[in-house]
């Protein structure tokens, strides 16, 4: 088997991580994933148009639309980690530049995602 690493990859021992492949589906079935939920939440603010904030606030409170709306959160943060990840990796070239990028986007996922779904769970329970 031939190997098509270049001669300085060969030098450096550079070659694939082996976690392409895991990504790249990782990536795809979040986005697969959120298509009912993007669609059920577009339905969701179609029926609260005009509704004030006690409604909103009762329809966020029933909890199959809390959970719903909690899964949309954290699985559109994800696939946007992910995503994000895949812009960083690609353009940032320098490596202690780009450990720092990665990093920095783990956090922001986590603190937006946690954020948001305290925010469904305090108008969910009443706060």
């Amino acid at each position: 088997m031939q190997d098509m690493r270049t001669p300085l990859g060969k030098v450096r021992g550079l070659g694939s991580a082996k976690e392409g492949t895991g990504h790249f589906w990782t990536q795809r079935m979040s986005a697969v994933a959120l298509v009912p939920l993007v669609i059920y939440f577009i339905g969701l603010i179609i029926c609260l148009n005009g509704s004030d904030y006690a409604e909103v606030r009762a329809a966020i409170a029933h909890p199959f639309n809390a959970i719903v709306m909690a899964l949309f959160v954290l699985t559109g943060v994800y696939h946007m980690r992910l995503g994000m990840q895949v812009i960083i990796e690609d353009y940032i070239h320098g490596e202690g530049l780009k450990i720092v990028c990665v990093m920095l986007n783990t956090f922001f996922a986590i603190v937006v995602g946690g954020a948001s779904v305290f925010a469904i769970l305090k108008l969910s329970f009443g706060g």
